[in-house]
């Protein structure tokens, strides 16, 4: 049964888009399925997620934040003035309408996304860098995004800051602190490796659920408003995600880095903790419910144009 669990958590993670966007298309036929996603339901879910990850971290990962100093603050500045800013000026260009606007402002004022670190190791970037970027701009997420939804989204809606400051804290921060103990306190012991590889699978199905979640609450909207609307909000999403990659490059670049570490700033920008915007847009922007659109397609589209951009990294030589 273990091996089964272990290789259904492997399958689940080689192909974690396919199953997100498979779980979306369902839900769109049978909006009811996931209709128990909602509020303290998501917030679980998410930390959840946010565990697995921290099973993942050793001490030695947050060493890296001590060694390259100089690196962390590079990246994680880049994290947090690319991304906000390059969703600022989409909402502008493509005159979004405010619950939209909401929601591609919140992806871009959150955290790098939990699977970065595997796209860094897929296309032979610096992963002890990737990883360290990750915990870095996760820790200091409760303070960023809450800020950073204050200066570019507080002329559409009030912002609670405050009230995200402490939802990111209990959803992100403590069940990464608490994955890191576990890892700490049971890495030597013999079943870890096996709760290890089990986590792969447990996030990607968590993810599953939250946007299958997200599809249920806006069903009616995107029934009323046909294809046209998906289209709209996924070519916002694109554009914001294909210029973080690009910009995110191109910092790594003015950063004098090497190969290996453009490509992981580059991945690390471009991706961000969509699920963290879903659950946080649900809960601060209810009256908005369109804004967790953006938010769902973001949870898809980073997973496949992650694949793809290490994929395409993966296939040139290392200079």
């Amino acid at each position: 049964m273990i091996s089964f669990i272990l290789t259904l958590s492997r399958w689940l993670a080689r192909y974690a888009s396919a199953f997100v966007i498979g779980i979306a298309i369902v839900t769109l036929l049978a909006p009811n399925l996931f209709c128990w996603v909602r509020g303290n339901v998501q917030t679980v879910i998410l930390g959840v997620i946010m565990l697995s990850m921290g099973l993942t971290l050793s001490a030695d990962d947050f060493r890296v934040l001590a060694r390259r100093p100089a690196d962390i603050l590079i990246g994680t500045c880049a994290q947090f003035v690319i991304m906000p800013l390059v969703a600022w000026l989409l909402v502008g260009v493509w005159h979004l309408e405010p619950a939209l606007a909401l929601g591609i402002l919140l992806v871009g004022c959150c955290p790098g996304g939990v699977s970065s670190n595997i796209m860094s190791y897929l296309c032979h970037g610096d992963v002890a860098f990737s990883v360290g970027m990750t915990c870095a701009s996760t820790m200091l997420a409760p303070v960023m995004t809450p800020l950073l939804m204050k200066l570019t989204a507080g002329e559409i809606i009030e912002i609670d800051t405050l009230g995200m400051f402490s939802n990111i804290l209990i959803v992100t921060v403590l069940p990464v602190g608490l994955g890191c103990l576990l890892n700490y306190l049971t890495s030597s012991k013999s079943y870890f490796p096996t709760l290890q590889g089990m986590m792969p699978g447990v996030s990607v199905i968590g993810l599953a659920c939250i946007v299958g979640g997200v599809i249920s609450t806006v069903h009616s909207s995107l029934m009323e408003r046909g294809l046209l609307l998906f289209l709209w909000t996924f070519g916002v999403v694109f554009c914001h995600n294909a210029l973080g990659y690009l910009l995110g490059w191109m910092a790594g670049k003015l950063a004098r880095f090497n190969t290996a570490k453009k490509r992981t700033i580059s991945i690390e920008v471009g991706m961000q903790n969509a699920g963290l915007a879903t659950v946080l847009s649900s809960t601060f922007f209810a009256a908005q419910p369109l804004a967790v659109l953006p938010c769902a397609i973001s949870c898809a589209w980073h997973s496949i144009s992650g694949t793809l951009i290490a994929g395409f990294f993966a296939a040139k030589k290392m200079k």
